[in-house]
C-alpha cells in the first residue's frame, strides 16, 4: 500500500472519514504509511461515486491497515470510545485528524435573523463541539504514551475552511463554526507545545464533493466559484489529503499553530 514513508509507524484517527475530504485522507494517509481508523456515522459513503467499497475495505484491500468505528463526533461518550478503540487496536494514537462537518446553509442559504436554532445548534454541534471532544481525548492520550520515534508526541489536523478566514453569502452558521476551529486550534498549538504537539488547521477552498453540489445549485454557480478560484478553478479532495500529509509528517516539524488556506489562490484576493 505504501507509495512512501513519511506516515510510518504512525497511528491515525479520520473522522468523516467515510467520503469527501475524509476519504480522500485516510487513502493517502494509507498510502503514506498510516493504520487508519475511519470514523463516521456509517462505513458506507452516501454519494453514489464512493459507494461501492467503503474507505476502510478499499485500504485493506490495497494492503494497508485500517479499521471502520461507528461514531457520533458531536457524543462525549463515543469520542472517547474512538480512541479507546483505536489504542485498542494498535497500542496508541499519533495523529487525529477532526474532519468530519456539515453545511445545512448550502441547501438552505439564510442570513441571520433568518436562521433558525436548530441549524446553528446542529452546525456547532458537528463542526466545532466534534473537533473540540476529539483533541480532548486524543491530546489525553498522546500526553499519557510515549512520544513517536520521532520525538514528538502527537500530530493534530483540523479541518476548518476559508470561511474560517472570509465569509460567504447567507452562511452565518458555518463560517461562525470555522472560525471557532481555526482559533480553538491556535490555543491548542500554544498550550501543547511544551509537549511537543503540533496542532494545525487546513482551511480548504471550495472542494468538489458532495456539499460543493449542494453550494453550487442553492447558493453561487460553477462559473462564480471557478472565477474566485484563480489557480486552476474550484479543488479536489486529494488536494486537501496532500497537504493533510505534511502537516502529520516530519516535514512539518517546526509547524505549528497555522491555519493553511488551501484554495487555489481564493484568499489571496
Amino acid at each position: 500500500m505504501a507509495q512512501s514513508s513519511r506516515l510510518q509507524n504512525k497511528v491515525a484517527i479520520v473522522t468523516g472519514a467515510s467520503s469527501g475530504l475524509g476519504r480522500a485522507i485516510a487513502i493517502r494517509y494509507a498510502q503514506e504509511g498510516a493504520k487508519l481508523v475511519c470514523a463516521d456515522l456509517t462505513a458506507v459513503a452516501r454519494s453514489k461515486e464512493e459507494a461501492e467499497i467503503t474507505t476502510h475495505d478499499s485500504i485493506i484491500q490495497s494492503g494497508g491497515s485500517a479499521i471502520f468505528v461507528q461514531t457520533d463526533v458531536g457524543d462525549a461518550s463515543q469520542m472517547e470510545e474512538l480512541v479507546k478503540a483505536t489504542v485498542d487496536e494498535y497500542g496508541r494514537l499519533d495523529v487525529l485528524v477532526n474532519n468530519a462537518g456539515i453545511s445545512i446553509e448550502a441547501r438552505l442559504p439564510a442570513v441571520l435573523h433568518l436562521t433558525d436554532e436548530a441549524t446553528w445548534n446542529t452546525t456547532m454541534r458537528v463542526n466545532l463541539k466534534s473537533v473540540f471532544l476529539g483533541c480532548k481525548y486524543a491530546l489525553a492520550q498522546m500526553l499519557a504514551q510515549e512520544p513517536h520515534a520521532s520525538g514528538d508526541r502527537g500530530w493534530i489536523v483540523n479541518i476548518s475552511s476559508i470561511m474560517g478566514i472570509i465569509v460567504g453569502p447567507e452562511n452565518p452558521s458555518y463560517c461562525a463554526s470555522k472560525g471557532g476551529v481555526s482559533q480553538l486550534t491556535r490555543q491548542i498549538a500554544l498550550d501543547y507545545a511544551p509537549h511537543k504537539i503540533h496542532a494545525n488547521a487546513l482551511c480548504p477552498g471550495y472542494t468538489q464533493t458532495a456539499i460543493f453540489k449542494e453550494t453550487t445549485t442553492n447558493i453561487t454557480p460553477w462559473n462564480d466559484l471557478n472565477r474566485r478560484h484563480p489557480l486552476k478553478g474550484p479543488g479536489f479532495p486529494d488536494d486537501i489529503a496532500r497537504m493533510a500529509v505534511v502537516l502529520a509528517s516530519d516535514d512539518a516539524s517546526w509547524v505549528t499553530g497555522v491555519c493553511l488556506p488551501v484554495d487555489g489562490g481564493y484568499t489571496a484576493r
